[in-house]
């Protein structure tokens, strides 16, 4: 028996390697390789991206593969960029401003309408790469590239009114007025949720405002960086533009710690968590230099007594459960009035039961998988972690046993108002429900987390709406009524304040942010009065 049991053990062995070895070799197979995927192709997308654009296409940093949340396979692969090449990057980029500054303001609007204009043309397909690659829903993830559009048309007013005022002069001959000029070099280093919406608030606004810019989308979300980035290459190309008036490092963290240290980086936009944008803005500020945070946010929405019901339910499941709770927009706590609250948590458990949950790119699903198995590890710690901290779990709480990163979107109570999880932000489905007893302790409450981003508010007291807009109701950047904390339009500017980081982006008078003022007086009579009346004689 003892015999047998070697070469038994070592055929079975042999099989097991074998199993192995093709499993590897097929989990290995990149989807774009796969007639399903060739849709990927008509995107300028192949198995082998170059991850730098200047003018040319290049990338000979590390190959980093982008991978399917929905089921962890490697769609492609995209080689990033090296110092060097950054560096030669900066300088094109540089070279290109001195003759995109030179174009008056109404004829780059006309550039970037034709970026949105191109951008329709692949709104579908680029939302399927989303879908395909970040992980949200298909109507998400076309709902994004239309948001790129939308700001591209917004820009192209913007190009023919962007100025500042004249001003009337105490003295007289003289004129006095703003002149608003472009900063220059705008770094973009976007987050992995919003891989095209984000890049493309700055990109529209950087350009008509006469600067060029610089893009670092997150590692994995590369594909995403390169498809957008050859669309609008493909215009500036096309009008005889250098194309390094929007190029591209697709890198790490070594190609944002550049950016932040670099003196030619006239502005740096930053989308990400608080924590590195603290790092970021610490490393900007060292140089006196410009920055544009937008950083984490832990939204609440606050129902009373007299809100209409039919539309906490619908609101409150898109703020906590669309893009499986990865918008930084996300309501991640939700604040009822005692007299409610049993009532709505009932209503809401049996929605979430009803929420379709699979492949994004699928209609009729409702909530995709979390982006990386990372997120579904800080998913299970937090649900964990609240319940020691004396957490009920009224639905949800686990993982989905199926391929991809799917986790059950997950509602709790019990939790005080102040418990550290609560006022930790966590990118997942994750609800936290709390009861309270007046106007003063849930307004208090919404404004005790560091960050600041949004807010909203279900109430039909027209009074308590004015408090709660005004200087001591909601601190955040983003205060609603009766509506998500999620789905800001483009015409309003969007940020937050706090440890959410201040800036604004996209519509009002965001645009400022891309440029730098100059008071002009202007003396066209023959005296020199001086200011105040001094006499200096």
């Amino acid at each position: 028996m003892l015999r047998l049991a070697f070469p038994v053990s070592l055929v079975l062995k042999r099989k097991v390697l074998s199993f192995c070895s093709r499993r590897t070799a097929a989990m290995s197979t990149l989807l774009i390789q796969q007639p399903q995927y060739a849709w990927l192709k008509e995107l300028g997308l192949k198995e082998d991206n170059e991850g730098v654009y200047n003018g040319t296409w290049g990338g000979k940093g590390e190959v980093v593969t982008s991978y399917c949340p929905a089921n962890n396979s490697p769609i492609a692969r995209v080689r990033q960029a090296t110092l060097e090449e950054y560096n030669e990057t900066v300088i094109k980029a540089k070279e290109a401003w001195q003759i995109w500054a030179d174009i008056p303001a109404p004829k780059r609007g006309e550039i970037v309408r034709q970026i949105g204009d191109a951008l329709r043309k692949k709104i579908k397909l680029l939302g399927h790469l989303e879908s395909l690659e970040m992980g949200k829903i298909l109507v998400e993830g076309v709902g994004e590239v239309q948001e790129y559009v939308d700001i591209c048309d917004y820009a192209v007013g913007l190009s023919r009114i962007i100025g500042g005022p004249i001003l009337p002069s105490e003295r007289p001959g003289h004129a006095l007025l703003e002149q608003w000029n472009p900063v220059g070099l705008v770094g973009i280093i976007t987050a992995f949720n919003f891989p095209v919406a984000v890049y493309g608030w700055n990109n529209a606004l950087a350009l008509i405002c006469g600067n060029v810019c610089l893009w670092k989308g997150a590692p994995t979300t590369s594909l995403t960086s390169v498809a957008v980035t050859k669309i609008v290459a493909q215009v500036l190309e096309g009008n005889s533009l250098p194309g390094a008036i929007c190029s591209l490092t697709c890198g790490g963290a070594d190609i944002g710690n550049a950016m932040a240290k670099d003196e030619r980086v006239d502005l740096l936009s930053f989308t990400g968590s608080t924590s590195v944008g603290k790092q970021v803005a610490l490393k900007v500020q060292e140089r006196f230099g410009r920055q544009l945070l937008e950083l984490g946010g832990n939204n609440a929405i606050l129902v009373f007594e007299d809100a209409d019901l039919n539309l906490v339910t619908p609101s409150v499941l898109f703020a906590a459960v669309g893009t499986a709770g990865q918008r930084c927009t996300t309501a991640r706590r939700l604040f009822l009035h005692e007299s409610i609250h049993d009532e709505i948590v009932a209503k809401l458990a049996k929605a979430y039961a009803q929420v379709c949950i699979g492949d994004p790119c699928e209609s009729g699903t409702l909530c995709g998988p979390l982006h990386t198995k990372q997120a579904v590890e800080m998913f299970l710690s937090a649900v964990e972690q609240a319940k020691c901290e004396g957490g009920t779990v009224v639905y949800g709480g686990k993982v989905i046993d199926r391929a991809g990163n799917f986790v059950e979107p997950t509602i709790m109570t019990g939790l005080a108002h102040d418990s550290p999880i609560v006022h930790k932000e966590t990118f997942a489905p994750i609800l936290y429900i709390i009861k309270f007893k007046s106007e003063e302790e849930a307004f208090a409450w919404n404004n005790e987390v560091k960050q600041g981003l949004s807010s909203s508010v279900f109430t039909k007291d027209l009074g308590r709406i004015f408090r709660w807009l005004g200087p001591k109701g909601s601190d955040c950047g983003v205060v609603n009524v009766n509506i998500p904390t999620s789905g800001a339009e483009i015409g309003g500017a969007f940020g937050g304040e706090k440890h959410t980081g201040g800036g604004r982006e996209s519509g009002s008078d965001s645009w400022k942010h891309y440029m730098r003022r100059s008071t002009c007086t202007i003396n066209y009579s023959k005296d020199l009065p001086l200011a105040q009346g001094i006499k200096f004689q």
